[in-house]
């Protein structure tokens, strides 16, 4: 099989015009990166702390589920969590090595009981605002 000189010629000569085009565009980006006229978003002090807000509250929803902490906020909460829904009772949050989720135990006379899904939608629920209520409140 022979290849025709002019098409290998015609599809180098291709390559390098999407070469060059590539190189223009990538200058013609930095240019108008460097001169400000990239995207850019601004938002409100109060939107950055808002942000700011809801990313400390994930970090401790998270502390609090993974890990038996004594960070005092994170005390503090669930203490809250457990008069609210463990009537006075321990609440333990674990991960099954089955991995079939998140289980939210309290401890009753009868023993130990895992909430139901509506129980735990609840607490969920109940766990995100106390942690934005608490870490808006301590937050400077």
């Amino acid at each position: 099989m022979t290849v025709n000189p002019f098409l290998v010629k015609n599809v180098v000569r291709t390559y390098d015009q999407h070469q060059e085009t590539g190189r223009r565009i990538a200058r013609f980006k930095n240019y108008m990166d460097r001169a400000g006229q990239g995207d850019s978003v601004s938002i409100s002090q109060e939107a950055k702390r808002r942000l700011l807000v809801e990313k400390v509250a994930g970090e401790i929803v998270d502390n609090l589920i993974g890990s038996d902490t004594a960070n005092p906020v994170v005390r503090e909460i669930r203490e809250q969590l457990t008069k609210e829904f463990g009537n006075g009772k321990d609440l333990f949050f674990r991960y099954p090595s089955d991995g079939s989720g998140l289980q939210i135990l309290k401890k009753t006379d009868q023993g130990v009981s895992e909430l139901t899904n509506g129980e735990k939608d609840a607490l969920m629920r109940r766990l995100w605002e106390v942690a934005l209520t608490r870490v808006n409140e301590t937050m400077l």
